[in-house]
């Protein structure tokens, strides 16, 4: 029984492909160069991962140690079309790694959203509570012996 590495058009399932130091599963390429001599034709993974600076993370590892024998117009065709299949699949793949950071995130500044929403409310509650002791009469004192009309109370004892 052939595998996928020793059918040059068969596509590697995507839990046999490795992963790079990114801890990403790679894609799988063809190099397209001249050089080195010797390696145009060759398969091999790439890591996917660009970060926010544009760096790429260099991890590669070579599928075959030769090029792959001629192949008719038809069957390049085909290869291609199985490339740009992996590509997609790839980018779907990083897609939907960013839709559930995306979630992630969105979810965390709901929370925050909220904790804050509730602390406004709290402040409003304390600085009402303010302005209402301040509102709030003076008790009178009745140490000059009037009460509140004015009038002089009477002491007995």
């Amino acid at each position: 029984m052939s595998t996928w590495r020793d059918d040059p058009n068969a596509i590697p399932p995507w839990n046999e492909r490795p992963k790079c130091h990114c801890g990403i599963r790679t894609w799988l390429q063809v190099w397209t160069d001249p050089l080195p001599q010797g390696k145009k034709g060759c398969r091999f993974f790439k890591c996917p991962d660009i970060d926010d600076d544009f760096k790429a993370c260099t991890f590669m590892q070579w599928i075959d140690t030769r090029p792959l024998g001629r192949v008719s117009f038809k069957e390049e065709q085909e290869r291609r079309v199985r490339q740009q299949q992996i590509r997609l699949k790839g980018k779907e793949d990083e897609l939907k790694r960013r839709r559930a950071e995306l979630g992630q995130r969105e979810a965390a500044l709901k929370i925050q959203e909220e904790q804050f929403q509730a602390r406004e409310a709290q402040f409003k509650r304390e600085a009402d509570e303010q302005k209402n002791r301040y509102k709030e009469p003076a008790q009178s004192s009745t140490t000059d012996g009037r009460n509140k009309k004015g009038k002089f109370l009477r002491f007995t004892q």
